[in-house]
């Protein structure tokens, strides 16, 4: 049996690919590496990992995740996985390749990625050949969720949000400032935490405001990364990505605004990754 797994900071999708070819869907919570260590994925795997599915049943594992930039980061997963799945052949990488294999398959081509982070890359078919750092929630992620969440939170901290929006979010969450602060200096996955409250945004897009800071985000996310690419123009924009997804209308708006024609905005790769790993597997 072959497992397919894009792990991003929040949550993880898997395809279990049986030998007669029917796949099943499943979910657990994300894997960063900068987040959580080897000991933590394995006690969140089992006891996430469906009753019906035995570590010892797959024979192939491909995993492609969030931070997955670096032989440590690469060992900090393969490790767990070895430890759950003892049979299996695995395959670590990272989020990035799985969305430029899933946008584009063997094509070349930019693909990007807009969800809690943010990523981009150009694709050559089989590599990525040029990559732009999005540097992380701390310094950059221009348009992701956690930005989005960043400038929410901001801005209800300070008391800006317009209209009702402050109530409505008070009432929503029921945060208080040294909760809020607590839960950005002190508790683990604070980039999970910002990038919660994108949501909020999108159940209030027809509200301008929630609009705008979406527009803003976008914008310096085109600003910022996407116009420095070389020829950046003659590409048309892949993305991948719950938060692109979701405001896809006003990711749309931007990209055409600065020049990229819009190709595939979908909000999680697995279908088209598992159908590339098949189709790979068929021609060798």
């Amino acid at each position: 049996m072959i497992l397919i797994a894009d792990g991003g900071s929040t949550k993880t999708n898997w395809c279990l690919v049986t030998a007669d070819g029917n796949r099943s869907f499943f979910n657990t919570e994300g894997y960063n590496p900068e987040f959580i260590g080897t000991a933590g994925i394995v006690a969140s795997l089992r006891k996430s990992l469906p009753d019906t599915l035995a570590g010892n049943q797959v024979t192939e594992l491909y995993y492609y995740g969030a931070s997955i930039s670096s032989p440590s980061k690469v060992a900090v997963v393969a490790d767990a996985m070895r430890t759950v799945f003892t049979r299996a052949r695995i395959y670590v990488d990272h989020d990035l390749l799985a969305a430029a294999r899933a946008l584009l398959g063997r094509g070349a081509g930019f693909a990007a990625i807009l969800g809690t982070g943010t990523n981009s890359c150009v694709y050559d078919g089989k590599k990525i050949t040029y990559n732009v750092d999005s540097l992380g929630y701390f310094l950059g992620d221009e348009g992701s969720g956690s930005f989005i969440g960043k400038r929410l939170l901001r801005d209800y901290l300070r008391q800006l949000l317009p209209g009702n929006l402050q109530q409505e979010f008070r009432a929503a969450y029921g945060l208080e400032r040294d909760e809020i602060l607590d839960r950005l200096y002190n508790q683990p996955l604070p980039n999970r935490f910002l990038a919660s409250f994108a949501k909020f945004a999108y159940d209030h897009n027809n509200v301008s405001y929630c609009r705008q800071i979406v527009l803003d985000g976008f914008g310096a996310f085109f600003q910022n990364i996407i116009r420095h690419y070389p020829d950046y123009q003659r590409h048309t924009f892949n993305c991948i990505g719950s938060v692109g997804y979701n405001f896809r209308d006003v990711l749309t708006e931007v990209a055409t605004s600065h020049g990229m024609a819009v190709g595939k905005i979908i909000r999680s790769p697995i279908d088209d990754l598992v159908t590339y790993h098949l189709e790979l597997a068929q021609d060798s």
